[in-house]
């Protein structure tokens, strides 16, 4: 009989990527998505869609009872206001928690999707562990750690694990291809005059460490950074466009009073708009840290996790899908 999994988000980048991974593992696949949802990426698949929002309590008891994992995996990453922030990462969380609690709390995992953001930027140079204390810096780390906390108070009722990914790029993204659409008009923008260093996790790998994560008995309870087992800085990135694209853009750092300057005027803007603004003096604060960097031997250690793609292979490959999708 196939495992059902119930995933939320699943129209998403990660989502989408975990819904192919659970399908070649013989999963029965049911989404959650909302009706203005894009079905883009879940197109002729071998899955359920359930038109329904996270707060729609009576479809999600029906959809939950039988699930023997859920994933979830949708949440809000831009908002206009601390509110929205903890409704759409905290208060869904919650509802779906409290769902499972009444209808199935004997399924086999819940994955809670997180972000290194939760945790924050490496401390004095050095990557964060899944013991480093937390200090969020932005609004939407502080809602995604207040997600972490409420899950954990779910932990002696329900078997849930906790994901936390650093930044992730493949095909799909629409937010790190920004940079491979810059470097393709012919310029590297470089924050800063330090050498920063990040963990950047290429989207199959990530999803690899979500599923070992699901199906392993070790990680009930636990929390996890899946991310690049090496850190890369963005001259060693730049060498590596530079090579898949077949030519080098010009390089221009950028000052980090430069950076703050701008975020603080599109963030002026956006306050006469009904939408969020994607740059802000919150996204500054995040480009200008020195490193974001986290340490996967936990997840080595307990999961057998591997970063399997190299950034090399990564970028070429999805470089040449966003070629293929005329994206670049």
């Amino acid at each position: 009989m196939k495992n059902i999994s119930v995933v939320t988000g699943a129209s998403g980048f990660v989502g989408s990527h975990l819904v192919d991974k659970l399908i070649v593992e013989g999963h029965q696949v049911k989404c959650i998505l909302r009706k203005t949802s894009s079905k883009r990426w879940l197109e002729n698949k071998p899955v359920e869609i359930i038109d329904a929002g996270l707060f729609d309590k009576d479809t999600l008891k029906e959809v939950l009872k039988d699930a023997d994992y859920l994933f979830h995996i949708a949440g809000v990453v831009k908002a206009k206001n601390e509110e929205d922030y903890l409704k759409g990462n905290v208060e869904t969380t919650e509802n779906l928690l409290e769902t499972l609690t009444n209808v199935n709390p004997k399924l086999k995992r819940v994955i809670i999707i997180s972000s290194q953001t939760a945790c924050g930027p490496s401390l004095d140079g050095k990557p964060v562990t899944e013991e480093t204390k937390e200090h969020p810096i932005t609004t939407y780390g502080r809602s995604k750690y207040a997600q972490e906390q409420l899950a954990k108070k779910y932990m002696d009722k329900l078997p849930i694990t906790i994901i936390r990914p650093p930044a992730v790029y493949g095909s799909r993204d629409t937010e790190i291809y920004l940079f491979f659409k810059t470097y393709k008009q012919g310029l590297m923008g470089l924050i800063g005059f330090d050498k920063k260093q990040v963990s950047i996790v290429h989207v199959e790998d990530l999803v690899n460490g979500i599923y070992l994560a699901a199906t392993s008995q070790r990680s009930v309870g636990q929390t996890y950074f899946i991310g690049s087992e090496k850190y890369y800085n963005w001259e060693e990135i730049g060498k590596v466009c530079h090579k898949a694209f077949g030519k080098k853009a010009f390089t221009i750092k950028i000052p980090h009073f430069i950076v703050y300057s701008v975020a603080a005027i599109a963030q002026f803007f956006a306050l006469f708009s009904t939408k969020a603004a994607t740059f802000n003096l919150e996204k500054a604060r995040d480009f200008v840290q020195r490193a974001w960097t986290c340490e996967v031997s936990k997840a080595v250690k307990d999961l057998g996790y591997r970063q399997n793609i190299s950034l090399e292979d990564g970028m070429k490959s999805t470089i040449d899908w966003y070629k293929e999708m005329k994206w670049l």
